[in-house]
């Protein structure tokens, strides 16, 4: 019977004198793993795509044919009957729940979004409204509501001035003029 890939693998690295600790170093696999890959004990490893890289990896280290590798790994575990799939077969359930059936009909989510919609939009033209009314009131700060004066009013210390140029409001204008 042919030596399984676990022991192929020790031999080669066994025959250039190197110690699983430089392996480990230069693949970056514990120590832990590599013995794991000798002795054919492939239930200490992640599983799955990690142990045909760490078997790829560590045949590369040791100058081993790294397809034979992953060939002699697949052969090992369909001899003993394990799963040679790199994807879970178990089937993954999804957290959306699309099978439920929709408690509310189509028609009326659409109506209530525009309801929601109109709303939004009616109190947004109501606080702009408002403030341009608020606006408008304040003293001082709207220049439009001044009134100008066509003929300049003489002062009894007798200069001119005109309203706007006082900065006066229709109601100053009143006191001014009478």
């Amino acid at each position: 019977m042919a030596a399984s890939i676990g022991e192929q693998l020790r031999l080669a690295r066994e025959e250039l004198g190197i110690p699983l600790r430089q392996i480990s170093d230069q693949t970056r696999i514990s120590v832990h793993y590599l013995e794991a890959i000798e002795t054919n004990d492939y239930k200490h490893l992640p599983g799955g795509v990690f142990n045909r890289s760490f078997i790829k990896a560590y045949a590369k280290c040791v100058g081993y044919d790294e397809k034979a590798a992953i060939e002699g790994y697949t052969r090992y575990l369909r001899e003993h009957g394990e799963s040679t799939d790199d994807v879970a077969t178990t089937p993954v359930h999804s957290k959306v729940y699309t099978d439920t059936p929709a408690t509310r009909s189509p028609i009326l989510t659409v109506v209530l979004a525009i309801l929601i919609l109109g709303a939004l939009t009616f109190a947004a033209l109501a606080v702009l409204r408002w403030y341009q009314r608020h606006a408008a009131v304040r003293p001082g700060k709207d220049h439009s509501s001044f009134v100008v004066c066509a003929a300049p009013k003489e002062w009894s210390d007798g200069t001119y001035a005109t309203i706007s140029s006082l900065g006066l409001r229709k109601a100053d204008y009143k006191a001014v003029v009478q």
